[in-house]
């Protein structure tokens, strides 16, 4: 009898470790290009780097990216699609990965490209309407929205900075101010975050002047908050700044994400830390199709450790597991996801062989299982 108990105890045991290596990897995807439903919900073992398919939404239009609510329990996703462009609220059970459709509203403005949320708002960066929204949370999902803010302008780039494009919104670690990249004006935005106002949710503070042409795109900050990370998108500049609590950005340092004498397309793209803080990772498309990694030193400087093949087209996110062991990269282009392991000593990655294919994957985001 104790000896069953025993084995008992030990099936149980290793059973809670099993289901501690799992998460959950959701997949935003273009609709446009190829047969695709939306979101996928995938098991993912960050042990093995194995995955498996859990579900999907029911058809939803372009959710080019996602946010996850703090308690798991909603999706929130952009729907890019030119005028008719919506932000969608669903409902989500990590454990069955269901994902259930809840409301939407108008992003009021063209093609949202990214997204955040806290417990009071969704707050959009609407990369062709030039704007910011911000949506109230409510029982049946967002409200209206019951701010917009407009930037207007343009940069040198006649193609591509004819006018104001925000490419993201972002929380400072204490959530008192928001962030924008704006890539056609080459600047950021910084805003003071009031989440409980009825239309002045964001109050502009000021904005910092990044090089002429460079179109800011993504940020991140480090572990500690004192510096800021933001890639550009059309000349691959990658900028650091010190920040402090006053929500002040001061300019330290610039560097190039591309190869000695490369020649070809660069178009710059996601910009993550390791878990541990680490190490720095930036994603490249066009023709560079590749990730630099940077150990990040204790002065907030950057030490190039390696550029790999990202070996597929146009790696327009990706992400690392919440334990640090695998970093995955979406093909828009070729339509699939790799998954690298990660060495934690060094931040170097690796191929594993093991391959998510899916139609046009743009968005990845780790979550509970």
């Amino acid at each position: 009898m104790k000896k069953s108990y025993a084995v008992l105890l030990l099936i149980l045991f290793f059973t809670g470790i099993q289901a501690q290596n799992k998460v959950n990897l959701l997949v935003g995807t273009y609709t446009n290009s190829c047969d695709s439903k939306g979101i996928y919900v995938y098991e993912f073992d960050t042990n093995s780097g194995e995955s498996k398919l859990k579900n999907t939404s029911e058809s939803t239009v372009s959710p080019s990216y996602l946010s996850v609510s703090a308690d798991n329990k909603f999706i929130y996703a952009v729907n890019e699609n030119g005028a008719e462009s919506a932000v969608s609220t669903f409902g989500y059970e990590p454990k069955s990965g269901k994902v259930t459709f809840l409301n939407k509203q108008k992003a009021m403005g063209a093609d949202p490209c990214y997204l955040i949320n806290d417990g009071e708002n969704v707050i959009t960066a609407n990369y062709s309407g030039g704007n910011i929204s911000v949506f109230k949370k409510t029982a049946e999902g967002l409200s209206e929205a019951k701010q917009v803010i407009q930037h207007t302008g343009k940069g040198v780039n006649t193609q591509r900075q004819e006018g104001a494009h925000v490419h993201m919104v972002y929380f400072s670690p204490d959530k008192k101010y928001v962030l924008s990249n704006d890539l056609g004006l080459d600047k950021v935005f910084i805003y003071k975050y009031n989440p409980k106002s009825k239309d002045e949710v964001l109050i502009l503070k000021g904005s910092v002047d990044v090089k002429a042409g460079s179109g800011p795109r993504h940020l991140t900050f480090s572990k500690d908050g004192k510096f800021v990370y933001l890639i550009q998108e059309l000349d691959a500049t990658l900028t650091t700044f010190s920040y402090d609590k006053n929500g002040n950005l001061k300019l330290i340092a610039e560097t190039s994400i591309l190869p000695k004498d490369f020649k070809g397309g660069t178009g710059a793209a996601a910009i993550k830390i390791s878990p541990d803080g680490q190490f720095l990772y930036v994603s490249d498309r066009v023709d560079a199709n590749n990730i630099s990694v940077f150990k990040i030193l204790k002065s907030g400087g950057l030490e190039l450790q390696e550029q790999v093949s990202t070996l597929g087209k146009g790696p327009r996110d990706f992400s690392i597991d919440p334990t640090g062991n695998f970093l995955l990269v979406g093909h828009q282009y070729t339509n699939n996801i790799v998954v690298f392991k990660r060495d934690k000593a060094t931040g170097k990655l690796t191929d594993t062989g093991k391959r998510i294919e899916l139609c046009a994957p743009v968005c990845l985001v780790f979550t509970k299982n």
